[in-house]
C-alpha cells in the first residue's frame, strides 16, 4: 500500500481536529493578548518577548496571519513577500496611533471583521491582485496594530521599540514561512497543498466569526 494514497483522509481528520481545537481554545476566553500577564513591559527583553508573543497568543491576530499567508501565497514572484509588508508596516502605524491617543471605536470588532473578510477570500481562493491585497493588508494592519498598542501603553522608549520590532518580525516570519511551507508541500502534492489551504482558511474564518460574535456579547 502506498502511504500517499491515504494522505487526503489523514489531512481531513487532522483538519477537523485542528479546527475543533482552535475553536475550543478561542471559546474559553479571549486570552491574554501578550505574555506579560497584563503588566507593561519595563525592559528591552520584556518588550521584545511581549512583541513576539502578542500576535501568536491572540487567536484573532494569529488567524489573520494565517489568512495573510494564504492570500499572499496566491500572488506571483516577489509580490508574495513584498505585499505582506503593507500589513507589517500598518500594524506598527496602528500601534503608534494608539499611543498617540487616537481613538478607533469597536477596534476588537474591526479586528475580527478583517479575519472574516480575509477568511472568505482565502476559502473561496479569490485572488484580489497585489494592489488590492496590499490595500486590504494596510487597512487591516491599522486595526490589528491599534489592538497591539493596548499592551504597551505607558512603556518607556526602549521596551516600546523592542515591542514594535518583536511583533513586526514574528508576523513577517510567520507569513513568509507559511508561503514557503505551502510551496514546499505543493512540490510533493498539489492536492495536499489545497487541503492545507482549505483547512487554514476554514479555521481562520470560524475563529474570526467567533470573535466577531463575542465582540457583540
Amino acid at each position: 500500500m502506498k502511504f500517499a494514497k491515504y494522505m487526503p483522509e489523514i489531512h481531513s481528520h487532522g483538519a477537523l481536529a485542528a479546527t475543533a481545537g482552535l475553536l475550543l481554545v478561542a471559546s474559553t476566553s479571549a486570552l491574554a493578548h501578550h505574555p506579560m500577564g497584563g503588566m507593561t513591559p519595563q525592559t528591552l527583553s520584556q518588550g521584545l518577548l511581549s512583541g513576539l508573543g502578542h500576535p501568536v497568543i491572540g487567536l484573532d491576530h494569529l488567524a489573520f496571519l494565517v489568512v495573510a499567508m494564504l492570500l499572499a501565497s496566491m500572488l506571483k514572484g516577489a509580490a508574495r513577500f513584498l505585499v505582506p509588508l503593507a500589513f507589517i508596516g500598518a500594524t506598527v502605524a496602528g500601534t503608534v496611533l494608539h499611543l498617540g491617543a487616537a481613538n478607533i471605536p469597536l477596534s476588537e470588532t474591526l479586528v475580527a471583521l478583517t479575519v472574516v473578510i480575509g477568511g472568505v477570500l482565502a476559502l473561496t481562493r479569490h485572488n484580489a491582485g497585489a494592489l488590492a491585497l496590499g490595500a486590504l493588508f494596510a487597512v487591516s494592519g491599522i486595526f490589528h496594530g491599534y489592538a497591539y498598542g493596548e499592551a504597551i501603553v505607558g512603556a518607556e522608549a526602549t521596551p516600546l521599540l523592542a515591542y514594535l520590532a518583536g511583533f513586526a518580525a514574528i508576523q513577517y516570519a510567520l507569513i513568509v514561512g507559511g508561503v514557503l511551507g505551502l510551496e514546499k508541500i505543493a512540490r510533493y502534492s498539489e492536492k495536499a497543498r489545497l487541503i492545507a489551504a482549505r483547512v487554514g482558511s476554514a479555521a481562520a474564518l470560524m475563529t474570526g466569526g467567533l470573535f466577531l460574535a463575542l465582540s457583540f456579547a
